[in-house]
């Protein structure tokens, strides 16, 4: 039916929102502790707000492909991928 809305990427939540914000200023890679420490979250909050916003496909909808998720050295990094930093600038204009 045409009543199912159609998810757009605007809607972030305010944790979406305040982590792009975090890495965007981050110039490299900030590990997924050291951001839940700045924000006082936990490790697996951050971890599953931020894969939201990365290119997995979660409950068939493909995420925004903002955020890049590596592990070295059995650590978990995130940082933003052009598409995320281009998102941000956009988002600082209009605040």
């Amino acid at each position: 039916g045409a009543d199912a809305s159609p998810q757009g990427r605007c809607m972030m939540s305010e944790l979406q929102q305040t982590l792009l914000l975090a890495l965007y200023r981050e110039a490299k890679p900030v590990s997924l502790p050291k951001l839940g420490k700045q924000l006082g979250l936990s490790g697996s909050v951050v971890m599953r707000a931020l894969a939201s916003l990365g290119d997995a496909v979660i409950a068939g909808q493909p995420g925004p492909g903002w955020v890049r998720l590596d592990m070295a050295d059995a650590r978990w990094t995130a940082s933003l991928t052009e598409a995320g930093r281009i998102q941000c600038a956009e988002h600082d204009h209009a605040a």
